[in-house]
């Protein structure tokens, strides 16, 4: 987790977490959708959730996935009456945090850390936010695969004596949603990745053998990983 969410994660769970109760949702539920009007934020004490738009056509689009110890919060802060840019579907079961909105804008209004550590973790998100569209644009579909698969070492991996585990169970369609793909186009390119035993795939969990080929075909910058993530 990178260091400017696991700051703010970490102010708003000890703050909140006394007199709030962890719920415990289900996976596939979803927790709002683009256009209602915001009543909580989201701290994420376990599992993962997906948050992206549906298009006109029924096509999803994921814009990225959350995990645990990270925030979901995912409107304009600090306006009247405001609502959801996207839609929120939890990928696990997950427990969380429901923080009421007018609550949370005060406690980080008022407490200088946390003012200090949103503001971190907004200027962070928003950096990557650039860094990921442009990857998308710039490098093709082969390319946006190959991007998403560094991306998800750094945020979810952990070395194993195989490679890098994507210690996060996702889906071809859910990648595919990722990258603005057809399921179809990225189970050929997956393929084509386990035929030269750069990927293996097993339980919906993903080992990456030798991710510096993924890096040098889109010529990776090595970006540190606070900035180079999914989240």
């Amino acid at each position: 987790m990178q260091k400017s969410n696991r700051m703010i994660y970490q102010l708003l769970h000890n703050f909140f977490s006394i007199n709030e109760p962890i719920q415990k949702v289900k996976g596939g539920t979803v927790l709002f959708q683009e256009k209602e009007l915001v009543n909580y934020i989201y701290l994420i004490v376990k599992g993962s959730i997906a948050i992206g738009r549906v298009h006109e056509s029924g096509k999803d689009f994921t814009l990225k996935i959350l995990s645990h110890h990270e925030i979901l919060v995912e409107y304009q802060l600090f306006s009247k009456n405001p609502y959801y840019q996207f839609n929120a579907k939890t990928l696990t079961d997950c427990e969380l945090i429901m923080i009421n909105k007018e609550q949370f804008e005060e406690f980080v209004s008022l407490d200088p850390d946390a003012t200090n550590a949103l503001l971190a973790w907004m200027s962070v998100s928003y950096i990557k936010a650039q860094i990921k569209c442009m990857d998308l644009i710039m490098n093709g579909k082969k390319g946006g695969l190959y991007s998403i698969l560094i991306r998800l070492c750094n945020s979810y991996g952990v070395a194993t004596p195989d490679g890098i585990l994507i210690d996060i169970p996702i889906t071809h369609q859910e990648l595919a949603n990722l990258t603005f793909g057809t399921r179809e186009v990225i189970q050929r390119l997956l393929k084509d990745l386990r035929k030269k035993e750069i990927i293996s795939y097993d339980q919906q969990k993903f080992i990456i053998k030798k991710l510096s080929y993924l890096k040098q075909e889109v010529d990776c910058q090595n970006c540190k990983h606070e900035i180079c993530g999914l989240n």
